[in-house]
């Protein structure tokens, strides 16, 4: 572990906002990331996909149609394109990529299946703008378990599945029986079970949580495209990765299961001060360029530019 990951460690669990706020001050909280600066050299606009707004950050000069849709994380209540943005644009960058971070309702003011049904509607009007084999869905926490829910919609509709898809610390089993919910609970300074197991079911409503559409882990994984999963091994939701990986893998899935020692949870949002993440996020981008299809050649931008 980096001296600076030491460091950041420390930091993190210092200014996570408790649950004694409400939530739309951790809303807000979490919509403050985007007063860091972002990167640079990216053209930001806003956008509407499918009837879904986001917020889109492209490399200037970038001829590439390589696209990713990126599904922010928080729990399924927390958690904007605001929020998400600069991760996502380091990530596009790196990918000579251009990214979209949509803005999908939220719970509990709209449970499942309404978030899902908003990411699926992003990516059906993405295609519009390029060909399936040219687009990563992208996601971290739950994010990540959305990422999944919706490839297994897009499969059940008949719609043409991506290039791939890379997974941040995935949430996907809302009934928190991973063991690493208990073994990590101390380690892991970015969450714990008590907010996971509560915004679980203001997310899941009137759902069981062990529904597949709501807990993706036990989805059919069958038909999956390439899947690149990141996780730290210090914690909580290690477990979700392991088994998800393992799972994917057992249906015929080509999977890449990367364990970082000594990380946390999306410890991937730090990238520009931690080299840990400036690293995950450079493994993705070569991840994402072998697995989908760039039609137009790349000016500015290239992968693992920074």
């Amino acid at each position: 572990m980096s001296i600076r990951a030491r460091a950041l460690r420390r930091a993190v669990k210092a200014f996570v906002v408790g649950p004694e706020a409400t939530l739309e001050e951790q809303r807000e909280a979490m919509d403050r990331v985007d007063k860091l600066p972002r990167p640079r050299n990216m053209d930001y606009t806003n956008v509407t996909v499918g009837g879904i707004d986001g917020l889109r950050a492209k490399p200037a000069g970038l001829t590439s149609d390589r696209h990713i849709l990126y599904l922010h994380g928080g729990g399924y209540v927390l958690g904007s394109p605001l929020s998400h943005i600069g991760m996502a644009a380091r990530l596009a960058r790196r990918a000579a990529a251009t990214v979209t971070v949509i803005d999908y309702r939220l719970a509990p003011e709209h449970p499942y299946p309404a978030a899902i049904d908003d990411c699926a509607a992003a990516y059906e009007g993405l295609l519009a703008e390029t060909q399936a084999e040219s687009v990563c869905i992208a996601g971290d926490s739950a994010g990540g378990g959305a990422t999944v829910a919706t490839l297994a919609r897009l499969r059940a509709t008949g719609s043409p599945r991506p290039g791939c898809a890379y997974l941040i610390s995935p949430w996907v089993d809302l009934t928190s029986s991973g063991e690493s919910i208990t073994t990590r609970a101390e380690a892991d300074p970015m969450i714990d079970a008590a907010f996971i197991e509560d915004v679980a079911v203001q997310y899941a409503a009137e759902t069981p949580l062990d529904d597949p559409g709501v807990s993706p882990l036990f989805e059919d994984l069958t038909g999956m495209p390439p899947l690149l999963i990141q996780v730290g091994d210090d914690e909580v939701l290690l477990s979700d990765s392991t088994r998800l990986a393992d799972k994917a893998r057992a249906a015929g899935v080509e999977v890449e299961l990367e364990i970082a020692d000594g990380m946390w949870h999306v410890y991937q949002a730090f990238a520009r001060y931690l080299p840990e993440a400036d690293k995950a996020l450079d493994r993705a981008a070569i991840f994402i360029s072998a697995h989908t299809r760039a039609s137009a050649a790349r000016s500015q931008g290239s992968v693992l530019q920074h």
